[in-house]
């Protein structure tokens, strides 16, 4: 088969960002510190993505599932979350980012809450980048609650309908999914969204995963077919032709 190299970056690219707790704990550090590193890097491929003309980044923040995770880590998580706001919001908004976050809300603290909206609202004017923060969330969660949405409507309960209804429903689906630290799963995130997304694992800790990392990423990607279910025939009739003449 032949590969087919469109050569432009994905329009979408998401990211589950792992490794962080492992880069902490090869340090000899708490959890949160690498956490605290994480943001750094999200920091970091935020600025990339925007140099290299992708239009929307998805990250996974914290799954539905980490409330699992020690009480301890949580807190500092939250806390983190709630500075990592008053931190970095300006800086984003001046490099043109919009933000989503992406999620149930329910459960979060009030305070939480109230930066959450005022991160998109102090942002919703900037067009170089959307950045979605998928915080407390979880693929089986967005499809339950599209689900429900649909139901309430009293909508046929089908694809289009079920698409309109995501927490993604304002961004094209991802064109690129990354997992950083060297895990080959992508762990209840974009369940429908990643449909036919194509998927790059990095051994590379979150903290670790800088610029050169995007581009081997954005490289692969490029390189790749995407038939979307046909043949590399359809995909490329022009090789085709030739083929047969």
């Amino acid at each position: 088969m032949t590969s087919q190299k469109n050569g432009a970056p994905p329009r979408h690219i998401a990211v589950i960002m792992d490794g962080n707790g492992r880069w902490a704990k090869r340090r000899l550090l708490p959890r949160l510190a690498g956490h605290k590193q994480g943001v750094e890097s999200l920091r970091r491929c935020a600025r990339a993505c925007v140099e290299r003309g992708v239009q929307v980044l998805t990250v996974f923040a914290f799954s539905s599932e980490n409330w699992n995770r020690p009480q301890e880590e949580v807190s500092g998580l939250m806390n983190l979350l709630a500075s990592a706001l008053a931190k970095e919001v300006a800086q984003l908004s001046r490099d043109g980012v919009r933000l989503y976050f992406v999620g149930e809300r329910q459960g979060l603290s009030d305070k939480v809450r109230a930066g959450l909206e005022e991160a998109e609202r102090s942002t919703a004017h900037n067009t170089r980048l959307i950045l979605n923060v998928c915080f407390n969330y979880g693929g089986r969660w967005d499809i339950a609650q599209a689900a429900q949405k649909v139901v309430v409507q009293g909508l046929e309960l089908n694809p289009e309908n079920l698409d309109k209804a995501m927490a993604l429903a304002h961004v094209p689906d991802p064109d690129l999914m990354i997992r950083t630290g060297g895990e080959t799963r992508i762990s209840n995130f974009l369940l429908w969204q990643a449909a036919y997304s194509e998927l790059y694992f990095s051994n590379a800790l979150w903290p670790e995963f800088d610029e050169a990392a995007l581009d081997a990423a954005i490289a692969v990607f490029s390189a790749r077919e995407r038939r979307f279910g046909q043949t590399s025939e359809q995909i490329q009739p022009s090789t085709a032709v030739n083929q047969t003449a």
